[in-house]
C-alpha cells in the first residue's frame, strides 16, 4: 500500500479486570509497536470500565480525532460483555444476526462437541454493516465498523485478530529513529536535548532513565522523525555533545 500521508491511532481497553490489578494490560503495549511499524502514530490509550456509557464516550471522542480506533475486551458472551451494544450505540446502528458469525460459530463448536447455546450464540451480535474480523484461534469474530477495530482481550486471540485487521488498514509515512543508551542522569544531558530540539524542529527526542536488577543506571535517548535526515544529524549533534561532556554511550536500535 502508498504511503502518502501521517495517520493517527487510539486504543481502547475495556475491562474491570484491568483496572482492578487482578489482569496486567499486554494489548496496548502490542497495538501500539505494531502500528508504529506501519506508520501510524498513536495519540492516546485508555483503560475504561465495562459500562456503556463509559465506551460510548470514549468511542466517540476517540474516532472523531483519529483515523483508527482500536478496542480489546468485552466481546464475549456473558452478560458484563458490552463493547457490542456500546460500539452500536455510539455509531447510531443497530445490532443483528450476522450470518456469517454464527455459521462459523456454529461449525466451530461442532467440532469441539460443545453445544451452541443461546449464550454462545451472543457472539454472533454483530454492528449491522461491519466487516467480520477472522478469528484463528478461537473461531468468534471481531469486527471493523466505519474506523473502528474491536477484538477480543485475550492477548493471543487479539494478536490473531490485529494480524488480520491489517487488510483494512493503509500504511502511513514510516517514522525513523535512532536509540542511544548512555551512562549518565538526565540532569547531564537536559541542557543538550533542549538545544538539539532547537536545531532540528521536526522530530521528537524522548528521555527515560533506566535502572536493572544489577544496579547499572543511565538513560535511553530516543530520537524519532518521519524524515530520517533529520534523525542522523540529531544523534550526530547528541554524540558530538557527548564526547565533549566525556560521557559513554551506546547506540541501539537504529530504524
Amino acid at each position: 500500500m502508498t504511503k502518502e500521508r501521517q495517520y493517527t491511532a487510539a486504543i481502547i481497553v475495556i475491562g474491570d479486570e484491568i483496572l482492578s490489578g487482578r489482569t496486567q494490560d499486554t494489548n496496548s503495549n502490542y497495538i501500539s509497536k505494531e502500528l508504529e511499524n506501519i506508520g501510524i502514530e498513536v495519540t492516546e490509550c485508555r483503560i475504561i470500565q465495562d459500562k456503556k456509557l463509559e465506551i460510548i464516550k470514549a468511542i466517540n471522542e476517540l474516532r472523531k480525532k483519529n483515523d483508527h480506533v482500536f478496542t480489546t475486551g468485552g466481546i464475549g458472551p456473558t452478560h458484563d460483555d458490552v463493547t457490542v451494544e456500546s460500539i452500536s450505540e455510539a455509531l447510531g446502528v443497530k445490532i443483528e444476526k450476522n450470518h456469517e458469525a454464527y455459521r462459523i460459530l456454529k461449525g466451530h463448536y461442532k467440532n469441539i462437541d460443545l453445544s451452541f447455546n443461546k449464550v454462545r450464540q451472543r457472539m454472533a451480535r454483530i454492528p449491522k454493516g461491519a466487516k467480520l474480523i477472522k478469528n484463528k484461534i478461537s473461531a468468534a469474530p471481531g469486527f471493523k465498523i466505519e474506523n473502528v477495530f474491536v477484538f477480543a482481550g485475550i492477548p493471543v486471540v487479539m494478536r490473531a485478530m490485529f494480524s488480520e485487521s491489517l487488510q483494512f488498514i493503509t500504511e502511513g509515512m514510516r517514522i525513523h529513529s535512532s536509540t542511544l543508551s548512555i551512562d549518565s542522569v538526565e540532569g547531564e544531558i537536559a541542557n543538550m536535548l533542549e538545544e538539539t530540539l532547537y536545531i532540528v524542529r521536526d522530530l521528537k527526542i524522548g528521555s527515560y532513565p533506566y535502572f536493572n536488577s544489577k544496579k547499572d543506571f543511565g538513560v535511553n535517548i530516543v530520537i524519532k522523525s518521519y524524515n530520517t535526515e533529520s534523525v542522523i544529524y540529531a544523534e550526530q549533534k547528541i554524540i558530538e555533545s557527548l564526547d565533549k561532556l566525556n560521557i559513554s554511550y551506546e547506540i541501539n536500535n537504529k530504524t
